[in-house]
């Protein structure tokens, strides 16, 4: 997974709270957010199932899709969800493989 990088959507238990965030390393970064390695709002909410990702091979093509998911509405955000993983299944242990 290297010389990638990866926008995501993390929800929480019963798909309540959504987290979008963006890293060169999806399985540690999902990792941390598992384990709680960072005290954010990621871990106070545990909000830690990988529900959505994209891959871009530009840092700065991540980060301005990262800025424009951050700013739509929830509805907008559970569309692109429900599009390619409509039971949100957690897709972090198939990324392990």
């Amino acid at each position: 997974m290297s010389d990638n990088f990866y926008v995501y959507i993390l929800a929480s238990k019963h798909n309540r709270a959504l987290y979008i965030g963006m890293t060169s390393d999806l399985i540690k970064r999902v990792w941390e957010h598992k384990n709680k390695v960072i005290k954010d709002h990621t871990s106070r909410y545990n909000i830690d199932n990988l529900v959505y990702f994209e891959i871009y091979d530009d840092a700065g093509n991540a980060t301005t899709r990262e800025r424009q998911m951050k700013e739509w509405q929830r509805e907008w955000k559970i569309n692109l969800i429900e599009k390619d993983n409509p039971n949100w299944n957690d897709l972090y242990y198939g990324l392990l493989k």
